[in-house]
């Protein structure tokens, strides 16, 4: 099977789910993983400590946490998140992501 090089619409492989994030990826190798995230009004991704992480949020707004720091989040900001940091998002109304994360 050939890997999916082009998605020319990021919002055909988005899924917003009352049950909670089902991550959609767009590629994963040894080195990163590539997920595009649709969380749905007042969902939340529990903080949690995971590798290094870049987020860049394509819909909606919300709140991001990174350690001890809370940004208020909306489309076109970008959060990156160091390794082993604790990190968490809550969205305030419907919000996608793209999310590279590195292993840890």
């Amino acid at each position: 099977m050939t890997q999916q090089l082009f998605f020319p619409d990021w919002k055909d492989v988005v899924v917003f789910s009352a049950a909670g994030p089902k991550p959609y990826v767009l590629t994963e190798t040894v080195n990163y993983k590539a997920v595009v995230v649709g969380l749905a009004a007042g969902a939340v991704l529990p903080p949690h400590e995971e590798g290094a992480a870049i987020f860049h949020f394509l819909e909606g707004t919300g709140q991001v946490i990174v350690g001890e720091e809370t940004f208020a989040v909306q489309a076109g900001a970008t959060v990156v998140v160091p390794d082993g940091a604790v990190r968490g998002i809550e969205a305030t109304t419907q919000l996608a992501l793209l999310a590279v994360r590195l292993p840890r």
